[in-house]
């Protein structure tokens, strides 16, 4: 729940209550108000509560209302912000906290009333009312009454570009592409300039295909060339579709008419890392750098990574050894001790890891999640288990060390382990869709339970419907049970989002089971030409083609 930022109050219309300030609503003023500064909320809520029913000043229940919400006190805080309006029935703010709390409770047709004149109340920046609405309903799980509830109130102001957007992204959210796209055009036909709208209409088309989106957005250029959202937005839609030699016309427009701004030439610094053109890459970093940009750690970490895919490993050191403290800061050393390793310092990147000062749990988890990973790529998974292990003695339920010793646990055939951790990361977390993939992937890849392990897939599946390595545990569980034709769908669904070795490897033994051999090889010729020490890959080819 968003916390509320208490600021001077506004002149008020509705004439104060007629109150003594006697000593006990004093005293009692005072025990609410310590009670806050020492962070003893069960003491504060309760205290401002009763003062509010008992004064009925809107002060008083705005004071209560405000500590009430940022303990996070729904209840406390709804009657609170009840008893505000009740005492000033003008009040904007207090009925966009009932409105939030309403909403927040699942109450959207009691919401709904306070939401029509909480928009009335302030015809002027009726725009910007409609998008706090949209990022408030946002959260909210039934989204078909999301869309219900939006249409009703955008109803009123069909001349508002906002609204129709906001009922736009309702209707996206409920997978209502004519509606959302019908709403978005409409949004632009209002404001033809606001790229925000044009994004979206990008957005719903790109779940029919990038090529939908790309020459929508090329057309949308055309009209609007100044559109600068819009146009990195194409530059990274034809970098996806490996039209690079237009994403680098882009990229070049951009930096002609921006080339003082930090922002831009970060994103095409980043556009040109992923295209591969490090020396563009490191040309707009290092201007970055420059136009002090708002987070020079993270152009100091990608120069570090641009001068690592080049093999200049003293160069990249260098950069990684220059980000400072801060959100970067684990992530650099992580790199310098990578780079380590790759120049045979195994020994050395280790040492490196273990002497880095950590200031929280959190870098302890990414710290030696960092060394198992440089051990992982050395083959030696015993040592990479056992750095995992001696972590998580110390942080026993870290999710991030469970799920990492788990994977660390198969590698060494140590199952059990792999199934005690899991089960315990999925109490702690029912929602990690990844430990329910793992599991039941470890139990079909070794044809143990196989009924058990489509269940947990399943499982996994629906908490993350389009993860591609979900989809490929489907398609691999339901190739162990004879399913073969349903798991080709699954695995080639997988392989077009994401072309991994392993997927690969799945999809080709599928499909040379099916007596579709040629294909087989041709996925697996593929792959091998972008993976060829992938070992999961080259095992399943050499059984099918020794």
């Amino acid at each position: 729940m968003p916390r509320v930022v208490t600021a001077k109050p506004a002149a008020r219309e509705t004439p104060l209550p007629n109150i003594e300030l006697t000593e006990e609503l004093l005293y009692k003023l005072m025990l609410a108000e310590v009670a806050v500064q020492r962070g003893q909320p069960h003491v504060a809520v309760p205290a401002y509560l009763e003062l509010a029913r008992d004064t009925r000043d809107p002060r008083i229940a705005q004071r209560a209302t405000e500590v009430a919400w940022n303990a996070r006190f729904q209840s406390a805080a709804l009657e609170a912000a009840t008893l505000w309006l009740q005492a000033e029935p003008k009040s904007t703010r207090a009925r966009q906290i009932i409105a939030a709390l309403l909403v927040n409770q699942a109450q959207l047709s009691e919401a709904q009333p306070h939401l029509e004149k909480w928009l009335a109340a302030d015809p002027d920046n009726i725009g910007q009312s409609f998008l706090q609405l949209n990022a408030l309903l946002a959260r909210h799980k039934d989204k078909p009454a999301v869309l219900q509830l939006m249409r009703g109130l955008a109803a009123k102001y069909p001349k508002v570009p906002e609204a129709r957007l906001a009922v736009a992204q309702a209707a996206w959210n409920t997978k209502d592409e004519a509606l959302s796209l019908d709403e978005a055009r409409a949004a632009l036909e209002l404001r033809p300039d606001w790229e925000s709208a044009a994004l979206f209409v990008a957005q719903v088309l790109q779940r029919r295909s990038d090529d939908e989106a790309i020459q929508y957005l090329g057309g949308y250029l055309e009209t609007h060339p100044g559109a600068r959202d819009v146009r990195l937005n194409y530059a990274r839609l034809l970098v996806n579709a490996k039209r690079y030699a237009e994403a680098r016309e882009q990229f070049e427009i951009l930096v002609k008419d921006y080339p003082q701004n930090a922002e831009v030439n970060m994103a095409v610094a980043l556009l040109a890392v992923q295209t591969n053109d490090y020396d563009a890459a490191e040309a707009r970093l290092k201007r970055v750098l420059e136009l002090d940009y708002k987070d020079p750690d993270a152009a100091r970490l990608y120069l570090g990574q641009v001068n690592e895919e080049r093999k200049r490993f003293d160069e990249a050191l260098k950069w990684y050894s220059s980000v400072n403290r801060g959100a970067q800061y684990i992530n650099a050393q992580a790199r310098y001790a990578g780079v380590l390793a790759k120049q045979g310092k195994l020994a050395e990147a280790r040492q490196h890891l273990q002497q880095v000062s950590a200031q929280s749990n959190r870098d302890r988890v990414q710290l030696t999640q960092a060394e198992a990973q440089l051990l992982r790529e050395a083959n030696a998974y015993q040592e990479a288990f056992d750095v995992l292990g001696e972590a998580l003695e110390k942080m026993p339920n870290a999710p991030d060390l469970l799920y990492d010793h788990a994977m660390a646990a198969e590698k060494v055939d140590r199952i059990d382990i792999v199934e005690a951790n899991l089960r315990k990361l999925i109490k702690i977390r029912p929602d990690h869709a990844h430990a329910y993939n793992a599991l039941g992937y470890t139990l079909a890849d070794r044809n143990q339970r196989v009924e058990e392990a489509h269940e947990l897939i399943q499982t996994a599946l629906k908490l993350a419907p389009d993860d591609p390595f979900i989809l490929d545990s489907m398609g691999w569980v339901l190739y162990r049970m004879g399913r073969k034709e349903e798991g080709l769908d699954y695995l080639q669904r997988a392989y077009t989002q994401r072309p991994d070795a392993e997927i690969a490897a799945h999809l080709g033994e599928v499909l040379w089971a099916l007596g579709r051999r040629e294909e087989a090889r041709r996925i697996w010729g593929g792959a091998l030409k972008e993976h060829p020490k992938n070992e999961a890959l080259q095992k399943t080819v050499k059984r099918f083609l020794p």
